[in-house]
């Protein structure tokens, strides 16, 4: 199902498989019909969706370590939400728990009560492709776009919060909102064209990831947001950083550890907040102050060849 819209962990998963062989670690993705687990040394699962537990039982059955990349932020706040004692279980079994920052681990672990010395935290990423700017015309030119907008890159859903940032837009008339981004939610899709202003909602689909058209979108924005229910911290952001953009993202999550001072954070549940974020981004444009983040420098500590270090050595610890 994950694949039938891939989002952030769906590429975070295949940017694994890519970047480890070259630190001389062999990755297969498991095949349903012929697994194969007893010829592999390690089994990674991604995910805490429900029902996981039984094939995370089933690997340890066989005796092999697992590691679990949880992809998960739960507070005490938002426990009720989640099926915690299920994800505990789950959780509990992994002889490595893989979140994407260290606020995540500390997070986690607090809420659902596992020693915190089973997590370990390896960064989220950004491909190499990234590093390269396109001319904003191509974009523009491609789907005919004139004139300012605000860009955002993700799945079309409510953890997303597209809706909210419609309806925060409404107060900059003269700004069109794009979304770029699979459809998880067609309703919400509905929603969130109407919650702007007439014709001010453009949704362009998705984009493949490695599309030279879509590092043009992010040279030809005026500001890129992403005021997600939580994020930790999104790889659209990370993508858009690189890229030299100014970013206006949600405060829940562990957006603070990646982009500190470099970043607007908006609460997402508060279309005002969203609004007053996005003015100052295009106020501060305006008068031609920089996006206040060195690029090249972001690149290198977030780089896939990079963050993929980390995983090799934890991979090393449980063997």
């Amino acid at each position: 199902m994950a694949f039938h819209t891939p989002g952030g962990g769906e590429v975070q998963l295949l940017a694994y498989q890519k970047h480890l062989p070259a630190l001389g670690v062999n990755v297969e993705l498991m095949d349903p019909w012929n697994p194969r687990f007893l010829d592999h040394d390690l089994v990674h699962f991604f995910s805490c969706v429900g029902g996981s537990i039984h094939l995370c039982n089933f690997v340890k059955r066989l005796g092999l370590p697992l590691v679990i990349s949880s992809s998960l932020w739960i507070t005490e706040d938002t426990r009720h939400l989640y099926p915690v004692d299920e994800i505990r279980g789950q959780l509990s079994l992994a002889d490595r728990i893989i979140t994407n920052s260290e606020m995540e681990s500390d997070t986690l672990s607090r809420v659902l009560d596992i020693a915190r010395d089973r997590f370990a935290s390896v960064y989220n990423g950004v491909d190499a492709v990234f590093s390269e700017r396109p001319p904003a015309s191509l974009f523009r030119e491609h789907f005919g776009l004139a004139g300012e907008f605000v860009l955002n890159v993700g799945n079309i859903e409510a953890r997303k919060n597209q809706l909210v940032l419609a309806q925060a837009m409404r107060s900059l008339p003269d700004h069109k909102l794009v979304l770029i981004g699979h459809v998880r939610d067609p309703d919400y899709l509905v929603q969130t064209v109407a919650a702007g202003l007439p014709g001010q909602v453009i949704y362009l689909g998705p984009l493949p990831h490695d599309s030279e058209l879509l590092r043009s979108a992010y040279q030809a924005c005026a500001t890129f947001c992403l005021p997600s229910t939580l994020e930790t911290p999104g790889l659209a952001a990370l993508e858009a950083a690189v890229q030299g953009c100014s970013l206006v993202i949600t405060e829940v999550g562990s957006t603070r550890e990646y982009f500190g001072a470099a970043a607007r954070y908006v609460v997402p549940q508060d279309p005002t907040s969203v609004q007053q974020g996005l003015s100052q981004a295009l106020q501060s444009r305006a008068r031609g102050v920089p996006a206040g983040l060195d690029a090249a420098a972001f690149l290198q500590t977030y780089a896939w060849s990079q963050v993929t270090r980390k995983l090799k050595e934890i991979y090393a610890s449980v063997l």
